[in-house]
């Protein structure tokens, strides 16, 4: 028979029954990691779509890619370049068009160099330095930009002494060398600087600590002088300086500035994020709504620099990315009358995700695009019909329609609110799916728990090799948007702050309850795994729950006051909201840090950790093993060398999925169905028998 997506499936009475784990699956670890090629940070540059890929076999390589003749692609620059910015550890736009010059940031020493259309290039900032989201200046030779300076003795006057500066700074491409002028450095953190069409005034987003910018930002304008004169007053080089939106409880991004001079943003002032227009006046400028969405949002978390989530046509409409419960849609807005319509995105691929969106020409727009089932892609869009053009795959989809399992959308009663009012949580489930088995008589699946970093971040429906990979398996998968998550209004992401380690443990728990209660998994057999903020969710769940039989953890934090102590600026105060401010909230650091209650554990943990990680450091990994291996636990503990937080190289990538298949096998007494490297469990005489 046939699928509702066209794959051939046997009937469900004709399949082979076989043990839940031991199902062979197409889709190997070799496979997956292919599978793991990214593709962002796109733009326009004289006149054609570039952007960069990530790419796992090329040793996690960031690649500047362009469109050329006939739509074919072709890589930008050498072979042994790596274009990608450090700042906030987690990066940001890497590159920018300024005239016919790229610009972009190598990884390896995040010195910027300026590469001229005939191919010669030089480096133009100091080592020490590192760049982001830059914007061009309407003179050809000069750009605006997030500067991060980590040279000794330039954090010196800092509200945080010793910690790395961050200002919005100009740069001019014809001097021999410049590090960037600073235009503003008053705030502990910048974002988005934009110029008019003018290149006289700048607008950009600013927020100190101890927020992050999706607590509280500010919306800042300001009118710069001749660009010759910049620098001779040191660093007033704005003057006129206003706040437009923003302060306690408001957070605002992505400023735009239109052709009519007026200023759009996006603000969740009402709850929900939502588009606004500021338009300047002798008193001082009038702001309007032009969204009201109250069950949806625009955009998401400020993570990496540079994202845009809607884009001005130029024709009185801009598209926008609608997030509505984890799922995207593009739409149509006019910006005379405030109508909201959808683009329709004919088949054959039925997105359901989207990321930065952008303008190519005038009937033409662009996107990442994320399938239900198939790798991303980047797009372009027709605009006046919602057809498309597929510019670059991420890859051949590497699972057959047949093995692929959709995502069904669950929300479950969780724990109640401080006031004892109930509350749901949500999660999107996918049931073990394979056209040639079943489970063996009686069997209910096994269940793999899956909590997503952040943890301000979200999980959607689109296609995750990650998932698939246990689901082609046998297993089944619930992908968990606990409180905190974004794509839910700000209530729902507020629920986490103070509570973290509580709310996200409780709202994991009870999604398994209610899968399993429900019959559709096997309660006894659960595993939970997450990386980084889910890592922690993950040794939190083995360390003061008994409801998870392995834990399988990425770079995970384990002890709340070393990560407070250790990590990088951007997030260094991020416990502040989570958990409380230090030293007041020691003893609530203590009593929720994995690593001090690890004794009371009695699941099986394996863990894995880059070497070069600045947001988890390793020793965060190497303290949770030690102290899991001192219980008696099972353990088995991975440590990449030049890994950071997230992999980013093939064979590791490799290495890390076959580990999971083994230790889950063990664990839960099946033997996958491939041949696979042998994997040192420590304690593994604590582990059950089959």
């Amino acid at each position: 028979m046939s699928d509702d997506r066209g794959g051939t499936v046997t009937a469900a009475a004709d399949r082979t029954a076989l043990r839940c784990g031991a199902w062979p699956s197409p889709l190997s670890p070799e496979r997956a990691a292919v599978g793991a090629v990214s593709l962002g940070y796109a733009g326009v540059a004289q006149g054609r779509l570039h952007w960069v890929e990530g790419r796992p076999a090329e040793q996690g390589r960031s690649v500047l890619v362009a469109q050329g003749a006939q739509g074919l692609a072709a890589d930008v620059l050498g072979a042994d370049v790596n274009v990608r910015s450090r700042v906030h550890e987690y990066g940001g736009t890497p590159w920018v068009a300024v005239g016919d010059r790229l610009v972009y940031s190598g990884f390896g020493d995040q010195r910027l160099r300026a590469r001229s259309a005939d191919g010669n290039e030089r480096l133009f900032t100091p080592i020490g330095c590192r760049y982001a989201d830059g914007h061009a200046g309407t003179d050809g030779h000069t750009l605006v930009g997030v500067r991060e300076d980590h040279r000794e003795g330039h954090g010196e006057g800092h509200r945080t002494a010793g910690e790395a500066r961050n200002a919005v700074v100009l740069l001019n491409l014809d001097q021999p060398e410049d590090e960037g002028r600073v235009l503003y450095g008053d705030s502990d953190f910048v974002a988005w600087p934009r110029l008019d069409t003018s290149g006289r005034r700048l607008a950009f987003v600013a927020w100190d600590h101890p927020a992050m910018p999706w607590d509280e930002t500010r919306l800042l304008v300001g009118q710069i002088g001749e660009i010759g004169q910049i620098g001779q007053t040191g660093d007033g080089a704005l003057t006129a300086l206003q706040q437009v939106a923003g302060g306690p409880g408001e957070s605002v991004a992505e400023p735009q500035w239109g052709d009519d001079g007026a200023l759009y943003f996006l603000s969740d002032r009402s709850g929900w994020t939502n588009l606004y227009r500021w338009t300047p006046q002798p008193d001082g400028g009038r702001t309007e709504a032009m969204t009201t969405l109250s069950d949806a949002e625009i955009g998401g978390p400020l993570w990496n620099l540079g994202q845009q989530s809607y884009a001005l046509l130029g024709d009185g409409r801009a598209l926008l990315r609608v997030s509505r419960g984890t799922v995207d849609t593009l739409c149509l807005l006019n910006l005379g009358h405030g109508q909201t319509n959808p683009l329709p995105l004919p088949l054959p691929l039925p997105f359901v995700g989207f990321g930065s969106v952008g303008r190519l020409d005038e009937h033409t727009a662009f996107t990442v695009a994320a399938a239900a089932d198939g790798l991303p892609a980047l797009i372009t869009i027709d605009l006046r019909d919602g057809s498309h053009q597929v510019v670059r795959a991420a890859g051949q989809a590497p699972l057959p329609a047949a093995f692929v399992s959709a995502a069904q959308v669950i929300e479950f009663t969780t724990a109640p609110g401080p006031g004892g009012e109930p509350r749901t949580a949500h999660a999107w489930f996918y049931p073990p799916r394979h056209p040639e088995h079943r489970p063996a008589d009686g069997e209910a699946p096994p269940l793999v728990v899956m909590l997503h970093g952040g943890p301000t971040s979200q999980a959607g429906p689109a296609f995750k090799v990650g998932v698939q990979f246990w689901t082609s398996r046998g297993f089944a998968v619930v992908d968990v948007n606990y409180g905190g998550s974004s794509g839910y209004g700000r209530a729902y992401r507020d629920r986490l702050r103070g509570q973290w380690g509580v709310v996200d443990l409780q709202d994991a728990v009870a999604a398994v309850d209610h899968l399993a209660v429900t019959g559709r998994v096997d309660g006894a057999r659960v595993a939970i795994r997450g990386g980084s903020a889910g890592g922690f969710t993950v040794l939190s769940a083995l360390a003061f729950t008994r409801r998870f039989a392995a834990g399988i953890n990425y770079y995970g934090v384990a002890d709340l006051e070393t990560l407070a102590a250790d990590t990088h600026k951007f997030e260094s105060r991020y416990l502040d909201s989570l958990v409380a401010p230090l030293p007041r909230g020691q003893a609530i650091y203590r009593a929720r840090s994995p690593v001090h209650h690890m004794a009371q554990c009695r699941a099986a943990l394996i863990t894995f950790q880059g070497s070069d990680d600045h947001a988890v450091p390793p020793q965060q990994s190497r303290d949770i093993v030690a102290a899991a291996r001192a219980a008696g636990c099972p353990v088995a503990y991975l440590e990449f060398a030049g890994e950071g937080h997230g992999f980013r190289q093939g064979p590791n990538i490799v290495r890390a999925l076959q580990a999971e298949l083994v230790f889950l096998g063990r664990v839960f007494g099946h033997t996958p169905a491939e041949a696979l490297p042998p994997l040192a469990i420590d304690n593994e005489d604590a582990l059950p028998r089959p």
